[in-house]
């Protein structure tokens, strides 16, 4: 319920004006002169005050600039019986919202109130809005597109992130499920506090746990010291679990357990800790699928999956593809050192042909190519048949690869880079899949694509 202070030197006309917002259902504060409505304005909290101009000891103007000095979005309505035009243009550049001549015709003195309440409710949602966005890390990569696909997504994040729900993305590998879920940290309550991501398929079975939930001392062989967990890690903040769906059964139970318990057990400790996190989930997999073949726990998914967010692949998308390119370009020109370079027209139209199977991070990486290896400030048509066709990789060839590495081993570790950049793509991003096609475990998987500095 909105809340009036009226400030006038009348009783009746306090008490009249009192009748007409209660029946309005506000809550009315009453004040016979402007240094006791300027003492309850600093007592309490107001949403708009309506104040007689002409006042014994202290009047109507100078409560104004009293007040609004110290609180300039508390909003004004000034009534006057001796309404001059001049009288009306000083109370408006002090900060009146609107100035009234008494006695008020009140449907529009009625309207003046709902309107002048309407634009400070606006006004603070703007400041609140003005200060998150200000708040905002500015290391975080900006979410691109203006497709259809990508509204939906900025709509809904402003829905979502301000909340404590739980939040589950899905999509293709490469379509940008991390970032997503960055933006819901950057845009809630929690930004303050810290982001902490974990890839669970990067980390072998038996020491995802130690990962999530910390262990102590000795607590198995390698133990040298105690170790803090994601989920104390991210206390007061928000835990990105990535590819939750190749979590082991027993990591899963344990999970489970935290989220309904808020605390958490480190490996070789009997102290419970207690925890404050948002999780937020992402996957590739289909996990209603992995529900039915018994690889993932129904009741963890409900847990996790209060909101769900798609990633769309960037087929769906290929709007954006000219703004993601262009983005890109500026960005990686600057950081390989080779600013100035742009493309042609025809070269983006070409970038709208390609399947895009490893999605944003695959156009990440031909743009990155394109820029070091283009010969021109202009990335032309044929610099992306040459450099960026998913179909093509001459780049990838063994002449072309001896030539730039001279040196067996650095050959042997350019070939072993374009190997799994192949894999990769064909694999469409997923590790698993990887893994069983070149039978290398995940972990070694990992390892080289960082060792390469292979995006994944």
């Amino acid at each position: 319920m909105p809340r009036l202070l009226i400030v006038d030197d009348e009783p009746s006309i306090r008490r009249t004006l009192k009748e007409l917002m209660t029946m309005q259902k506000y809550e009315v504060v009453e004040a016979g002169n402007g240094a006791e409505g300027l003492k309850k304005i600093e007592e309490d909290a107001f949403d708009l005050v309506l104040s007689d101009m002409m006042m014994p000891e202290m009047n109507g103007m100078e409560l104004l600039r009293a007040a609004k000095s110290r609180w300039p979005e508390l909003p004004f309505v000034m009534l006057t019986a001796n309404a001059t035009i001049e009288l009306a243009v000083e109370a408006i550049k002090e900060g009146a919202y609107d100035f009234v001549p008494k006695p008020p015709n009140l449907q529009r003195f009625l309207v003046t109130v709902r309107n002048a309440l309407s634009a400070d409710r606006l006004q603070r949602e703007h400041t609140r809005m003005k200060a998150r966005l200000e708040k905002i890390d500015t290391s975080i990569a900006p979410l691109l597109g203006e497709s259809a696909a990508m509204k939906r997504i900025k709509k809904l994040l402003g829905k979502v992130a301000p909340s404590e729900a739980r939040v589950l993305v899905t999509g293709e590998a490469g379509s940008g499920k991390e970032l997503i879920a960055q933006w819901v940290h950057h845009l809630s309550e929690r930004r303050s506090g810290p982001f902490v991501a974990l890839n669970c398929a990067a980390i072998p079975g038996e020491l995802i746990e130690s990962e999530l939930f910390g262990h102590e001392k000795g607590a198995f062989t390698g133990a040298h010291k105690q170790h803090i967990g994601s989920f104390e890690q991210a206390d007061g903040g928000t835990l990105f679990l990535d590819e939750v769906g190749d979590m082991s059964p027993t990591a899963q139970a344990k999970v489970l357990r935290v989220l309904q318990e808020n605390q958490v057990r480190r490996v070789g400790g009997d102290k419970a800790i207690s925890v404050d996190v948002r999780v937020v989930a992402a996957t590739n997999k289909v996990l209603e699928e992995a529900i039915e073949n018994g690889a993932f726990r129904d009741d963890l998914f409900h847990r996790l999956a209060v909101i769900r967010i798609e990633s769309p692949p960037l087929r769906d998308r290929i709007e954006d593809i000219d703004l993601l390119a262009k983005h890109f370009c500026g960005q990686l020109s600057v950081r390989n050192g080779m600013p100035g370079k742009y493309f042609s027209d025809e070269a983006l139209q070409l970038l709208r042909t390609f399947p895009w199977r490893g999605n944003v991070r695959e156009l990440h990486n031909a743009v990155e190519r394109l820029i070091v290896l283009s010969e021109e400030d202009e990335i032309g048509v044929d610099d992306v048949e040459l450099f960026a066709n998913p179909g093509k990789a001459p780049q990838d060839s063994i002449a072309y690869l001896a030539e730039r590495h001279p040196k067996i081993a650095d050959f042997r570790d350019a070939a072993e880079a374009a190997f799994l950049r192949r894999k990769l793509s064909q694999c469409e991003g997923n590790i698993s899949r990887l893994s069983e096609e070149i039978d290398l475990q995940r972990s070694n998987i990992y390892a080289k694509l960082k060792k390469f500095g292979v995006d994944y």
